[in-house]
Parts: structure tokens; sequence; C-alpha cells
């Protein structure tokens, strides 16, 4: 009974902070991918072996499903209850924290597992960061108990954000990224010098538009017309922002 209630539990946690779903995270590390110089390329490609950073993104939550990982669950997410001021990491640590520590394994090669296991978590945390209900308000557990329909299927806030806006568009992670890949050089150069706190403080920051919808929760066309040019631009920036980070260690 025991093992049942912490398989239970285990399985309550981990669906409740999932950053963005698959698509996103593919879509990411697929430009990321696309922003790495030749040489960061080959050596990412050598850690990974047969793995390629697309579909590397979703690990984080692949190993989710293993209780010896239960302790990086906090690290998918932080909470800003100012929308302007972080407080610091809890003592559990969060998605600051994690993106920091496997940095730091990365540069100096001091691994608790091994470098394969870092950079595929650094690419999800990364990307996590940039899904604005990863900065969470304190209140609702990133939009997890904000209950709503988006096209007429019960789903809620969180969600949405993670998936349901992106899969509504109907295109493989491919195409996607073929679609908001567009930044220019003096937008690459902007975003990559932004520090892993200022990603923290703009995802907190799009809370305005977050939960700007009607009342009665039902989001539909033209929930979909206002969010998905940001939805669009987070996954472009944190590719590119993933990118700036593995050309400076592998490049």
């Amino acid at each position: 009974m025991k093992t049942l209630l912490a398989s239970l539990l285990t399985l309550l946690i981990s669906t409740s902070a999932f950053g963005w779903g698959q698509t996103g995270h593919r879509v990411v590390g697929e430009i990321a991918w696309r922003h790495l110089n030749k040489k960061a390329q080959k050596n990412v490609q050598r850690v990974l072996g047969d793995e390629s950073l697309a579909m590397c993104g979703n690990y984080m939550d692949f190993i989710r499903s293993n209780p010896a990982f239960d302790s990086l669950v906090p690290w998918h997410y932080c909470t800003l209850e100012d929308p302007e001021h972080y407080t610091g990491a809890p003592e559990e640590g969060d998605v600051i924290k994690g993106i920091n520590h496997f940095l730091n394994e990365l540069k100096t090669g001091n691994y608790a597992v091994d470098e394969a296991f870092a950079l595929k978590c650094l690419v999800h945390l990364v990307a996590d960061l940039h899904q604005p209900l990863h900065a969470g308000n304190g209140k609702d557990r990133g939009g997890n108990d904000v209950k709503v329909e988006f096209m007429w299927q019960k789903t809620n806030l969180h969600r949405v954000w993670d998936s349901d806006l992106i899969d509504y568009q109907q295109l493989s992670f491919t195409e996607y990224a073929n679609w908001v890949n567009t930044a220019t050089k003096d937008q690459v150069a902007k975003w990559q010098t932004a520090t892993v706190l200022d990603w923290a403080l703009e995802s907190r920051a799009l809370h305005t538009l977050v939960y700007d919808f009607p009342a009665d929760g039902k989001l539909g066309y033209r929930y979909n017309y206002d969010c998905i040019s940001t939805v669009n631009q987070r996954l472009l920036m944190a590719g590119v922002r993933l990118a700036g980070l593995l050309n400076v260690i592998y490049g």
C-alpha cells in the first residue's frame, strides 16, 4: 500500500509542472542546433551519440517516471510572487538554480552523473524557463489550478501554454522550427546577452497576457490569435539562447 501511495504521489507531482510539451521542446532543440557553429555541432553530437539535440529535449520529463530523480522535480520551475523581483531559490532548488548547476557541470567537467545527462537536462531547463507559467506567481501552481477550456476541450491554463496552443497549429517540430526561426543577427546578439534571471523575469512579465481571458474560462480563436506570436517568440528565444550557451561550452 505504501508503495502504491508513493507511486501515486510521484505521478501527481510529475504531472503538475511539465514544461513545453514534446513538440515545443523539440522545436527549441532544433532551433538551437541551427544556431550552433560547426565545432559546437560536432562536439554536441559527440556527447549525444545517435540522439539529436531536438529529440533529447524531453529527457527530463521522461525520467520523472524514475523515483531516483524525484529531487529534480522542483528544478523545472521557479516562483516570482513579485513580477519584478526574484527572492532566490528555495532549499530544494528551482529552474534558475538547475540551469546554473548544469552549466557549471558542463564548464568544469565535474559531473554528478555524466556529460550527456548534464547536457540533456540543460537543454530541457532552458526551454522550461521560457514557458511563461514556469515562472509562477505562487498562487495557482503555475496555472495548473486554473481550469479552462481550449477550443471546447477541458484543460488547464498551464497545459494550454505547454502544448495546447502549439499542438493546435498542427505542425511537426521541424515545420514549426522553420516557421518561427526568423531571428535577425541583432536579435540573436541581444537575446544571448541576457542572463538566466532575465529569462525568468521576462516569463513572469508575460502573465498579464497569459491570464487575460474571459471569466467563463473559454479560450478560443481569439486567445490563440492573441497569444500564438508570444508562444513562438519564447520558443525562438529559448533555442537561440541555448545555442549561445552551447557555442561557448562546445564551440
